[in-house]
C-alpha cells in the first residue's frame, strides 16, 4: 500500500482445554480471568474464539486469527455438532431422554440434543454424552433443567471432528496440526 508491502498474517489454529472459572471474553470489568490470558501472543492480528463456554464449563475451545473461518464454523448453517460430557444430578427416565431428543421449548425457541448416550455412573449422578447442532447460551444446562435435573459438571469434549487430545491437560493449549486444520477448513 503506497509502495509498502502489506504483511498478511498466516492463519494459526489453537485448541485450549478451558478450565472452569475462566470467561470467554477479552476483558472483564470484575477482573476475573479470561481464556485469552492463557493464550500465546500473536505477532499480528488477534485471537478469535470459535464459540464460547460459560464460566462454569470446561473443555474444548478453538481459537484462530482467521475471522472468516471462525464465523463459518460458528454459524448454525455449518451443521457442525458439539459434544458435551454432562454429569446430571437427579433420576433420569427414558421418557425424559426421549423428550430431550424430540425437543424442548425454551425461552429462545425449540432446542434438542441430536444424540444422548450414557457415559457412566448411575442413579442420581449419571454421566451423559450429549450432542447439539447449535450452541445457544447455556443450552445444555437449560435443556436438563427443563427436565427437572441439575447439571453438576459440564465439559465440551468435541467440536465437529476435533477432540481434546489425551495429552492436553486442563488449562493447556496446543497448536492444531495439518490434519486437524484440514478438518476445520473442510
Amino acid at each position: 500500500l503506497d509502495g509498502e508491502p502489506i504483511m498478511r498474517a498466516e492463519p494459526v489454529y489453537l485448541l485450549l482445554y478451558k478450565p472452569k472459572g475462566y470467561l470467554t471474553t477479552y476483558t472483564d470489568p470484575e477482573g476475573r480471568p479470561t481464556v485469552y490470558d492463557r493464550l500465546p501472543p500473536l505477532s499480528t492480528g488477534r485471537w478469535i474464539s470459535v464459540g464460547r463456554l460459560d464460566f462454569n464449563t470446561s473443555g474444548l475451545l478453538l481459537f484462530t486469527n482467521n475471522g472468516e473461518l471462525a464465523n463459518k464454523l460458528m454459524h448454525p448453517s455449518s451443521g457442525i455438532d458439539r459434544e458435551y460430557l454432562v454429569r446430571v444430578q437427579g433420576e433420569v427416565s427414558k421418557e425424559q431422554l426421549q423428550q430431550l431428543r424430540d425437543g424442548v421449548q425454551l425461552d429462545d425457541g425449540l432446542a434438542k440434543f441430536t444424540d444422548i448416550t450414557i457415559g457412566g455412573g448411575k442413579g442420581a449422578n449419571t454421566w451423559f454424552y450429549c450432542t447439539l447442532m447449535e450452541g445457544k447460551n447455556r443450552e445444555v444446562r437449560r435443556l436438563w433443567e427443563a427436565q427437572g435435573c441439575r447439571v453438576s459438571r459440564l465439559k465440551r469434549v468435541r467440536y465437529g471432528q476435533i477432540l481434546i487430545p489425551s495429552y492436553v491437560r486442563m488449562g493447556q493449549w496446543v497448536e492444531l496440526g495439518l490434519a486437524e486444520t484440514t478438518l476445520l477448513c473442510e
